[in-house]
């Protein structure tokens, strides 16, 4: 079974301020150090991308 219209929307609203939360984290690390975190906001971007 799939995902409503609804709870498509909301899970593109989460994915997207989740994006926010780690770009800000990511401002601060400009060298790439934490790589678990770069590799998080690839994914999401990814999750994003198929979703729309």
């Amino acid at each position: 079974m799939g995902l409503s219209k609804k709870d498509i929307g909301r899970r593109k609203s989460n994915l997207k301020t989740r994006l926010e939360e780690l770009e800000k984290k990511a401002k601060f690390d400009p060298m790439m150090r934490d790589v678990k975190l770069h590799e998080e906001i690839a994914q999401v971007k990814k999750k994003l991308a198929e979703i729309d």
